[in-house]
């Protein structure tokens, strides 16, 4: 009887991998429903102000570092990963004076719909399929500690820069996950391939990689450009480059993304074909330019002031030319 309950989780855990296959994501591996073994490194980081403004990192604590208090009962992690390496047109001599970089996942539709639905109809599938159980669908505005889920649910490692990167595919990855009470056999963890690399931390322009796979996001210029709403500091301004939303430097130099394969998922096809913005254009933009330029973008997170700050820091940084 044993045998054959072990073979069944087998079974319904190979038709889960399928299904969320099918529904469009490149990887998918299962993890257990644990506790995270981060909990106490997060509580600290978070009282030591690493956080920055990210206050919502603080909230529901219990929830983000126990998956179980999320989803009573929750026995098992279904983690997915759907590749965004989207490519891009290369940028004019003058495009190169005025224009300032998106990160390579805002470049596209918001990519919180288009996982919450894919998300959902194998959730949905899984409901129907085995009545009893119950499920959770969750991408990163859920308090979930998605980068360790799927680390353990061999997805990819967490590597130097704190990315999840996949052996297959690189860092250049949206992750999403099913929370359910279905308990799973859960995939052999990812083996960290980083080695004795650093380019990551040489890379960054504001030292936010303060060391191996420990990230102060103060210092980061996603969180500079995205997530800090009041004015950035002189003296990291230089350092922002020609970064206006978002940056993908570390992600950039990692040798792990040489050969990432393209995104051939026509939902994340680029919006803005060279990964960029002209920020003279964008320090002008009236509140409706602003909302029909980037109406369905994720980057809607930043509000037109903010939007027009990151403009400006970046127009400094061009130079010139740029005026």
């Amino acid at each position: 009887m044993d045998t054959q309950f072990h073979l069944d989780r087998y079974a319904v855990a190979a038709q889960i991998k399928q299904r969320a296959r099918d529904a469009g994501f490149d990887l998918v591996g299962i993890a257990s429903a644990s506790a995270s073994r981060w909990g106490d490194y997060l509580r600290t980081w978070l009282d030591d102000g690493q956080a920055g403004e990210m206050r919502y990192l603080t909230n529901r604590f219990e929830e983000r570092t126990q998956p179980q208090v999320y989803l009573p009962g929750a026995q098992s992690v279904v983690c997915v990963a759907m590749n965004y390496h989207v490519a891009l047109d290369p940028l004019s001599h003058e495009q190169q004076q005025r224009h300032g970089k998106i990160a390579r996942y805002a470049l596209g539709d918001d990519y919180h719909e288009l996982l919450k639905s894919r998300l959902r109809s194998v959730a949905d599938w899984m409901r129907q399929t085995f009545p009893d159980c119950q499920t959770r669908a969750c991408v990163d505005t859920a308090p979930v500690m998605e980068k360790e889920l799927a680390a353990r649910a061999g997805v990819g490692w967490l590597g130097k820069n704190t990315c999840l990167i996949s052996p297959q595919i690189g860092s250049w990855l949206l992750l999403g996950e099913i929370l359910t009470t279905l308990s799973l056999p859960p995939d052999e963890e990812a083996t960290d391939h980083c080695g004795t690399c650093t380019r990551c931390i040489d890379a960054c322009p504001t030292g936010a990689i303060t060391q191996p796979y420990q990230l102060d996001a103060r210092k980061c210029i996603s969180y500079l450009t995205i997530e800090h709403r009041g004015d950035i500091s002189p003296e990291l301004q230089p350092q922002i480059g020609n970064w206006l939303y978002g940056c993908d430097i570390c992600q950039d130099v990692c040798p792990h993304n040489r050969k990432a394969p393209p995104a051939t998922d026509t939902a994340l096809a680029p919006r803005f074909r060279t990964g960029t913005l002209d920020v003279t254009e964008i320090e002008g933009w009236s509140d409706e330019e602003y909302r029909s330029n980037l109406r369905g973008s994720a980057m809607k997170r930043v509000k037109l002031p903010m939007l027009q700050r990151n403009a400006r820091i970046v127009r400094e940084n061009l130079g010139p030319a740029s005026r």
